[in-house]
């Protein structure tokens, strides 16, 4: 029986290494195979140097695979261009930094704003779906505050807005709540699970054991390979 109008996994890594240099060649990946279905909530954990930025940034489109097979929503990305590559990146990619990443001279709004700059839509449409955004992130009465003037979880609620305004099927966290206090940290966590709750999926790489602990499923780095975490195995596509 044809299953071909399943729907295809959000991510899906098949032998994914990645190698960096030609004299010494160091292996940050070592054979990655991992499958994320649509609405899941991973957490990617591990020690610095384990390869979760690495494999981050190959999750991101900001990095290729040496070898392997990397799949973003049925899209084999290998051999994109770069051109390609962006536009899906800009589509289907929400990202979300422990650093935020704000412009401070530019108001919690026209921040959100930016991350459509290159879509369609006159400027009207871009301000009123950035103030959509906003106020879904608990934000719709600070548009107009700059980041300077904003608490570091509000300005990680500006930072969620704008990865999420362009509607895109995942969303990538990078150490989100690392610059966060816990009570902070307990509040962003809530609106990640909110997010889960309404069939976006998440990806979150963390060194924070209770950050971990949210997501539905979580899976450990070491030394290049991807681990179940409570087997301490590695992880078959599709477990």
């Amino acid at each position: 029986m044809s299953d071909s109008g399943a729907v295809p996994p959000v991510l899906d890594l098949r032998g994914v290494t990645r190698v960096f240099g030609t004299t010494t060649p160091i292996e940050a990946l070592r054979r990655v195979d991992l499958r994320v279905g649509p609405g899941e909530y991973v957490s990617i954990t591990g020690p610095s140097g384990s390869g979760k930025s690495t494999l981050l940034n190959i999750l991101g489109l900001l990095d290729r695979p040496t070898e392997g097979t990397f799949l973003l929503d049925g899209i084999d990305t290998l051999d994109l261009s770069e051109g390609r590559r962006s536009a899906l990146r800009g589509e289907r990619i929400g990202f979300v930094f422990q650093s935020f990443h704000l412009l401070a001279h530019r108001s919690a709004l026209e921040n959100v704003v930016c991350a459509l700059l290159y879509r369609r839509g006159d400027r009207r449409d871009r301000r009123r779906r950035a103030a959509e955004a906003l106020d879904r992130v608990g934000l719709s009465h600070r548009l107009d505050a700059m980041p300077p003037t904003l608490s570091g979880g509000e300005r990680q609620r500006v930072a969620i807005a704008r990865a999420l305004v362009g509607g895109p099927s995942l969303l990538l966290g990078d150490e989100p709540t690392g610059n966060l206090d816990s009570v902070t940290t307990a509040a962003i966590l809530e609106l990640f699970d909110e997010l889960h709750r309404e069939g976006l999926t998440l990806v979150v790489i963390t060194h924070d054991a209770d950050v971990s602990a949210r997501a539905q499923r979580s899976v450990r780095m070491l030394d290049g390979v991807l681990c179940d975490t409570e087997a301490s195995a590695p992880l078959a596509v599709g477990s």
